[in-house]
């Protein structure tokens, strides 16, 4: 039976992968991994962004996509989910929308009895040139992009999706606390040169800020065509401790969410009843004509 939990503990993994542009071969590598997540108890994963398929040409993205419902990579998910009997946060995967050369990147959330709760698009897309290298990327040529945030009930209480370069955006974290939000599931796939710079302090800061818990699965390695992804997964608390992390390569990275620990913190450190909106924060500078 589908187990909800709103307070105590819960142990969950953050799957990393080094996808290639092969289906086939990144199920077989996604199977074996969460397979091993199941043996130490995890009761929800989280797969890495593009963790069916790491495309070099977008013309392989478009040939991975699935109508939303149905497909190989959808129907993986939901037995992995009910044969393991664990929650299961499908990373990222490639699903039709209605223009045609512009899939969306969908995360999926299935429940311990295979059972699809929810579903979100990558909202903010990756459309940037590197500052001191020569790598360029534009996702928005290739991705249609979401509109709207999810928050759902899960093992580890309110637990709100996103995905890679949405994490650069606090302000979407923000809007999640609204709807009561206590765990992140961050599927990602940040590059070598921006991960080394940004991905662990960009991590424990939505956590930090948010009081709430972050389990970040990477791609951590060298793909097909060249490119090499930061990898780095972890599961951050709401305080900003790492209490796991997995550098490199392929792997697993279990932790134990503790919903009652996050609430104690919330109430004797009460920073998110503090807020304010930005246009009650303080009266405007005004400048002498």
């Amino acid at each position: 039976m589908s187990q909800i939990q709103q307070a105590g503990q819960a142990r969950v993994a953050a799957i990393q992968m080094v996808s290639s542009a092969d289906v086939e071969s990144n199920l077989m590598q996604a199977g074996q991994l969460l397979s091993e997540a199941a043996r130490s108890g995890v009761q929800l994963a989280v797969l890495p962004e593009n963790f069916a398929c790491m495309p070099v040409r977008e013309s392989q993205r478009l040939e991975s996509a699935e109508p939303d419902g149905d497909g190989p990579i959808q129907r993986f998910l939901s037995r992995q989910a009910r044969a393991l009997g664990l929650w299961l946060v499908g990373g990222t995967i490639p699903l039709r929308s209605e223009e045609e050369f512009r899939p969306a990147a969908a995360t999926l959330v299935f429940d311990d009895t295979g059972r699809r709760l929810a579903r979100y698009d990558k909202i903010f897309l990756f459309d940037v040139a590197v500052p001191g290298r020569s790598e360029s990327y534009r996702e928005s040529d290739g991705i249609r992009p979401g509109r709207k945030r999810v928050v759902i009930d899960s093992p580890v209480g309110r637990l709100g999706l996103a995905v890679c370069y949405d994490l650069r955006f606090p302000e979407l974290f923000r809007a999640m606390l609204e709807s009561g939000l206590q765990t992140i599931a961050l599927p990602a796939a940040f590059t070598a040169a921006t991960g080394q710079d940004h991905w662990e302090i960009l991590v424990r800061a939505r956590a930090v800020e948010n009081l709430c818990w972050v389990i970040a699965a990477g791609q951590g390695g060298r793909h097909d065509g060249g490119r090499e992804t930061f990898g780095d997964s972890m599961i951050v608390d709401p305080w900003g401790a790492v209490n796991a992390r997995l550098e490199h390569g392929p792997g697993v990275v279990v932790a134990d969410i503790d919903l009652a620990r996050q609430a104690e913190i919330r109430s004797r450190f009460p920073a998110l009843e503090h807020r304010r909106h930005g246009d009650t924060i303080g009266e405007p500078e005004s400048s002498d004509d």
